[in-house]
């Protein structure tokens, strides 16, 4: 059974209803999907084609690119953690005596075993409500929008999970971008690479600029800081990226929520490298022959399941040097 966030995940995670099997889920209801009707026979090459050209309204797939980068490796697969403290190693002791060899060094890369997992969603939809001649694959855009929110969430979870906090109060005489500096350099202090990533959650970056346009009045400086855009922060504060989290998900029956909230992150992540390279987190994918997705297909007499799986591992290959700033 696949183990999926529900979309009214709380502190203590939901899980999707379980697969009922072929034919026997509720009408309408997206459910865990099920080892057994991912079988060969119900595989739509169409739809599955279809999931390679598909735009996504909420951009999430590029966000969840810039929060863990996708690195493509076999369903099992070994890779090194990047703990790297040996390559700051410094020696007083490297001059060689007359007659003797030089000092020797190793390192000793630690490895880990991990693993892809198959992550699906499987729905259940009426033949009376089938309209037009995409409505599979408008279900297909849906179920897919679903698994890459899923995929932000855990990534951003794992990461807030690992990060060393700090808490700071943004207001008129506060200095926002000075904090995030001096979290990049606490990061890179306790890790010898400075973070090259910084994300913000959309509740941290409004009171970022409600600090600064507060202080416009009697500050140009904070007026212009207030007007920068992503791309100019990041070149102010030194990074490669900055990115503000808007995405949201159903956090109880009647509310959503942000998915990052009021925090910031400051890490290592580095889109198109390989399993070995340093980076603080890194999202392990195994490509179908279909591509990233692959859509099943299962036809009743009333009723078509449709089926979106996918396999990924999101690992944080390290903690230290992860940083976060709890933002009031």
């Amino acid at each position: 059974m696949k183990d999926l966030i529900a979309s009214n995940d709380t502190e203590s995670p939901a899980r999707l209803a379980a697969d009922q099997g072929v034919g026997q889920n509720p009408r309408g209801v997206i459910v865990a999907a099920n080892e057994s009707r991912f079988a060969t026979t119900f595989y739509s090459e169409p739809l599955t084609a279809y999931t390679v050209g598909w735009r996504d309204p909420e951009n999430l797939e590029t966000l969840l690119e810039t929060l863990a980068p996708a690195v493509p490796v076999a369903r099992r697969f070994e890779y090194k953690l990047a703990d790297n403290a040996q390559a700051f190693l410094s020696e007083s002791d490297d001059v060689r005596a007359i007659g003797s060899a030089f000092k020797k060094v190793e390192y000793a890369g630690t490895s880990a075993n991990e693993k892809t997992l198959n992550k699906g969603l499987t729905m259940c939809v009426d033949h009376d409500d089938e309209v037009g001649d995409g409505w599979r694959e408008m279900y297909v855009g849906r179920l897919m929008q679903r698994l890459l929110r899923n995929e932000v969430r855990r990534a951003t979870a794992l990461l807030l999970a690992a990060a060393t906090s700090a808490s700071k109060t943004w207001n008129s005489s506060a200095n926002p971008d000075g904090d995030v500096r001096a979290m990049r350099i606490a990061g890179a202090d306790s890790t010898g690479i400075t973070g090259n990533t910084i994300v913000f959650g959309e509740a941290a970056w409004e009171l970022r600029l409600d600090a600064y346009e507060a202080a416009a009045n009697t500050s140009s400086y904070a007026g212009r800081a207030a007007a920068m855009t992503k791309e100019q922060l990041a070149a102010k504060l030194g990074a490669d990226r900055v990115e503000v989290v808007k995405a949201r998900y159903q956090s109880t029956a009647t509310a959503k929520a942000n998915v990052l909230g009021s925090y910031v992150l400051g890490y290592f992540a580095v889109p198109g490298v390989g399993k070995d390279d340093p980076s603080h987190v890194k999202r392990f994918v195994t490509p179908t022959a279909g591509g990233k997705f692959r859509v099943y297909v299962v036809e009743h007499e009333k009723t078509t399941d449709i089926t979106v799986e996918h396999y990924s591992n999101i690992v944080i290959t390290t903690s230290t040097g992860v940083r976060r700033l709890a933002i009031s």
